[in-house]
C-alpha cells in the first residue's frame, strides 16, 4: 500500500494556498503601480517606453503624460497570511496587446478591473472579457489626483455592473488600499463559490 511519509505530509499542510489573480484596466489605469505597490517581492514589468510608432495607434487623451506602457505583463506577489499567497498578473492595457489575455486568465480565480473616472470608458473590455468567461471579478476606482471625483453609484451605473460586483475607491500608489482592493476580491470569490455550491430550490 502506498503511503506519504508522515514529514512529507506534514509539510504539505503547512504549505499555503497559493491564487492567480489578474490586475485589469485600460491604458493608464495603475495597473503596473497597483502590483508594485502590494508585491512583496521586487515585481517583474515588461514596461517599454511610447515611441512614435504608437502616435495614432494608442489613445493617450486624459494621460497624455504617460511615456511607458505594460507590452506582456507585470508580476508580483503578496502573503495575505500564513494560509494564502496571491500570485498577481498584470495584463496589457491596449488593443494590440489583447491576444495575451486569454494565456493570462488560465487558472485564474478572479480578477480586479482598475477604473480611471478620466477615461472610464477604457474599463468596459476589460468588464466584458470577465463577464464572458465568468471570471469573479470587483471593480476598484482609481483615484486619481486632479480627476473629477463621482459617487460609486454614478461609477456602477455608467459601466452598467451587476449588483453583486462589488465596486470600491482605492489609491494604487498606497499598500494598504490596494492591499483592501485584494482582500475584498477574495471574499468576492469566496461568496461567488458559496453561492454555486448552494443546491436549486425546485418549486412545487
Amino acid at each position: 500500500m502506498d503511503y506519504v511519509p508522515s514529514d512529507i505530509a506534514d509539510t504539505a499542510d503547512e504549505m499555503p494556498t497559493a491564487v492567480k489573480i489578474l490586475v485589469a484596466g485600460g491604458f493608464g489605469a495603475g495597473k503596473t503601480t497597483l502590483v508594485g505597490a502590494v508585491s512583496e517581492i521586487r515585481p517583474l514589468s515588461t514596461e517599454e517606453s511610447l515611441t512614435r510608432e504608437s502616435v495614432g495607434v494608442d489613445d493617450l487623451s486624459g494621460v497624455e503624460q504617460k511615456s511607458t506602457t505594460t507590452v506582456a505583463m507585470d508580476f508580483g506577489r503578496i502573503t495575505i497570511n500564513d494560509d494564502l499567497v496571491l500570485y498577481l498578473f498584470g495584463t496589457p492595457g491596449q488593443d494590440r496587446f489583447w491576444f495575451v489575455w486569454d494565456e493570462l486568465a488560465l487558472g485564474a480565480i478572479g480578477a480586479v478591473v482598475l477604473a480611471d473616472t478620466r477615461r472610464l470608458a477604457s474599463c468596459f473590455p476589460s468588464v466584458d472579457y470577465f463577464e464572458r468567461r465568468g471570471t469573479p471579478f470587483i471593480v476598484a476606482i482609481n483615484c486619481f489626483e486632479g480627476g473629477r471625483s463621482y459617487e460609486t453609484d454614478e461609477v456602477r451605473l455608467a459601466l452598467d455592473l451587476d449588483p453583486q460586483v462589488p465596486l470600491m475607491l482605492c489609491d494604487a500608489r498606497d499598500k494598504e488600499s490596494s492591499k483592501r482592493v485584494l482582500i475584498a476580491l477574495i471574499e468576492h470569490v469566496m461568496a461567488s463559490y458559496d453561492a454555486a455550491q448552494e443546491p436549486a430550490v425546485i418549486g412545487t
